[in-house]
């Protein structure tokens, strides 16, 4: 055993100080404590530091890629791209608007999509890709715009908001990589969707929840959009709880029968406070994987790339491939690790390895990169309450149980 103490160090506990619990408090004492006035200044802050017309804020990244899927009109007959290497959330809101949904292997030792691969999966009935910014890394746009821009003329608009891209759509599960940058632009500025988590183990936190925003460059109608969003997320009501309250304004119409997906102002106070701070999680998460680089990449650890010259993740997730390992052995260290009180994860195990997506036809075997990627792929803990201490101590751990299971 490395230290005689055993330290607990969870994997990724929110962040939480006393100025959101003072915020979540005023909230709860204004007597406002569902979508109201907090929410609202959650999203102008939101669109101001992504560096966008227009943020929505709602309950999960999950609901805000599922209500852009709805309100592009992508349905029954079509086909969606995302990558086989993701969580569930990328894939499943495919399926729950009734299109089809079609997986793409990994790059050879990428955790991205293999590009090659995602130009031949194009199809006429292909309405959309979602793209994943994988542990807070954007993906190479440049290249995935090539691709839709060279498959244009398969593309088959169902109607007018389609017509306005007359290509396929770039979405992006952005779960990880708010506040993101490649080649001068922020996350979300690139994708024509990009959509965003808050739940309890991302970077910035509001509990549960998630933002969606788009591009200011497609001509498409901010307020217009904004409105779809709102009218979806909150039963298809013309008016919000907000707007009833003004004097004699409670008439309100359904418009369409929609969802119930919708931000609350205690979700939202918790966000305010996390993104006066976030610059500074940001700095933290980078020191964090500047010493595990230090430690770890001499031994032959394989990591993520996170910054470089002309970009830099949001340090969201410490992705590390042990080399010469398989599930086996990765997992005994895992379990050596968490009875030293170092608790690590695995991201992702590849969808078709899961018995929804079995069902659905899918077979690991058609996706040999991904499995690949994750028969030797161990998360460490990377969060902003660890102390330097702390990430010397999962080194000293990672490195000892690693030669353990080596018999070294």
């Amino acid at each position: 055993m490395i230290d005689s103490k055993v330290r607990n160090i969870p994997f990724s506990p929110p962040d939480i100080t006393d100025a959101e619990i003072e915020e979540v408090i005023k909230a709860m004492k204004s007597g406002w404590i569902t979508t109201g006035p907090r929410t609202k200044e959650f999203e102008k802050r939101i669109a101001e530091y992504v560096g966008t017309n227009k943020a929505v804020c709602l309950n999960s990244a999950t609901a805000a890629m599922e209500l852009t899927l709805r309100i592009l009109g992508v349905g029954p007959g079509d086909e969606v791209i995302t990558s086989a290497y993701t969580y569930t959330a990328s894939a499943s809101v495919i399926d729950h608007v009734g299109a089809k949904i079609v997986l793409v292997d990994t790059a050879p030792d990428s955790f991205e999509m293999d590009y090659a691969k995602l130009a031949d999966a194009i199809t006429e009935k292909t309405k959309s890709i979602i793209a994943v910014d994988i542990a807070g890394k954007m993906c190479d746009y440049e290249t995935i715009y090539e691709i839709v821009e060279s498959k244009k003329e398969l593309f088959k608009a169902n109607n007018e908001l389609q017509k306005v891209f007359d290509r396929v759509i770039v979405m992006t599960d952005a779960a990880h990589a708010f506040g993101a940058k490649r080649k001068g632009e922020q996350c979300g500025q690139v994708a024509d969707f990009t959509c965003f988590s808050f739940h309890a183990v991302k970077n910035l936190t509001t509990a549960e929840g998630g933002a969606v925003v788009w591009r200011n460059d497609q001509g498409i109608d901010d307020e217009w959009l904004y409105k779809q969003y709102m009218l979806y997320s909150l039963h298809g009501q013309s008016k919000d709880a907000l707007a009833k309250t003004q004097k004699g304004a409670w008439e309100y119409d359904i418009v369409y029968p929609a969802y119930k997906c919708n931000m609350t102002d205690i979700m939202a106070s918790i966000g305010l406070i996390q993104l006066d701070r976030y610059e500074g999680l940001l700095e933290r998460r980078r020191e964090i994987i500047e010493m595990y680089d230090k430690a770890l990449l001499p031994i032959g650890i394989q990591s993520l790339q996170h910054y470089g010259r002309d970009f830099s993740s949001s340090g969201h997730l410490y992705l590390a491939r042990i080399t010469g390992f398989g599930e086996e052995e990765r997992n005994e260290v895992i379990v050596k690790m968490a009875e030293a009180g170092v608790a690590c994860n695995v991201h992702y195990k590849p969808l078709p390895m899961f018995t929804a997506y079995r069902n659905l036809g899918f077979d690991i075997r058609d996706y040999p990169n991904a499995f690949k990627m994750y028969r030797n792929e161990i998360t460490l803990p990377l969060h902003t309450l660890m102390s330097d201490e702390d990430v010397e101590y999962v080194c000293k751990n990672v490195i000892e149980n690693i030669g353990i299971v080596r018999g070294c």
